[in-house]
């Protein structure tokens, strides 16, 4: 009978490793967690009623407290296992971490087994995407801003050497001196604009006034440049439409969308301004006779210095674009860029329409 009893102890281990492998499949940590509480109260139930039962017929203790140790093991050996499994998934998030914090940005976690432990990994991993994808703009930002910094400064480096040496007059060189001084304040400008959005240190006085104001605003500085390249502009405003809005910042927005399209518009095209309401939100599209935007333009314009798209970017400095998105976001809307069927192409950005508490 001894026999019987090591048989009852080993057949409740196998059985524990067995509930063990089995709920390693569970597909959340709560289920497995349930699953083992489980198993530690039926195990040594069972090897209780195992134990009365051998009792019963055989009277002997040796045997009883071998079904009961055999059981209890088992029950001690799954909860052990299965809490190994899951201490090994969170180990990998672990060691990931340090390696991310090691300065190791492509590191990743892989994804599976049980729900929060795979959300947890899918979370990490888009976190180690946007740190790698920031410090990748953040080297893109340093290059241009050193490139677009570089340029002017050498022209006006040179040009007084040539006046210190006597091959030119000041009187020569001052109107290009002040044209390159004022590139590069719209530079330090810009980018003193980028970092406060970043930072979010940008402060907003909304005011809710008519859109039609900020649009014609807009229109009357880019008048004269697109009567001399022959644009038609113009504009279409839906009703007496108005949005709760920082005047000077999304006057800044709709230059900035204007002086884009304007620049990539030919001449005997057109430039026109949209507005309308739309669900609750004040939709505001500049559309423009161009020759459209490339695919990959469409997902990357926004994105600061970026220039891939030779024929929408050939001029200015690659940040306006960045800025109008940023001011867009500041105020609650969001702002797309798409191709018109008509050819050509449109940018739109949304407001809300009443101001938000």
């Amino acid at each position: 009978m001894t026999l019987l009893a090591f048989a009852v102890a080993g057949a409740s281990l196998a059985a524990g490793v067995a509930v063990a492998y089995a709920l390693r499949a569970a597909p959340t940590v709560r289920l497995q967690l349930a699953g083992l509480a489980l198993v530690s109260v039926c195990v040594p139930l069972v090897a209780v009623l195992a134990s009365g039962w051998v009792m019963f017929h055989m009277g002997a203790d040796l045997k009883v407290l071998a079904v009961a140790a055999g059981s209890a093991t088992a029950a001690v050996g799954a909860g052990l296992l299965l809490a190994r499994w899951i201490s090994q998934s969170i180990r990998r998030v672990s060691d990931a971490s340090a390696r991310l914090a090691a300065g190791d940005l492509s590191t990743r976690v892989p994804t599976g087994g049980a729900s929060e432990l795979s959300a947890l990994a899918g979370s990490f991993n888009s976190m180690a995407a946007s740190i790698e994808q920031l410090f990748d703009a953040r080297r893109e930002l340093v290059a241009w801003a050193s490139h677009d910094l570089r340029t002017p400064l050498a022209s006006m480096q040179a040009m007084i050497e040539a006046i210190e040496d006597g091959l030119a007059t000041a009187d020569d060189y001052l109107p290009t001196l002040r044209d390159q001084v004022r590139t590069l304040s719209v530079l330090v400008d810009d980018l003193f604009e980028l970092a406060r959005i970043d930072a979010g240190a940008l402060t907003l006085e909304l005011q809710q006034l008519p859109v039609s104001g900020l649009v014609d605003s807009a229109l009357r500085l880019l008048q004269p440049e697109a009567a001399v390249r022959g644009v038609a502009l113009s504009s279409c405003v839906e009703g007496e439409t108005t949005a709760p809005v920082a005047p000077e910042k999304i006057e800044r927005v709709l230059y900035n969308l204007l002086t884009n399209a304007l620049r990539h518009t030919p001449s005997d095209g057109s430039v026109a301004v949209n507005v309308a309401r739309r669900n609750g939100e004040v939709l505001v599209s500049v559309e423009d006779t161009g020759s459209g935007i490339e695919p990959e333009a469409v997902a990357r314009m926004f994105e600061r210095f970026w220039r891939a798209d030779r024929a929408r970017s050939a001029a200015g400095m690659g940040l306006g674009l960045a800025i109008a998105r940023g001011l867009v976001e500041a105020h609650g809307g969001r702002i797309w860029a798409e191709n018109r069927d008509g050819g050509g192409a449109r940018v739109s950005f949304t407001l809300p329409a009443a101001q938000r508490r």
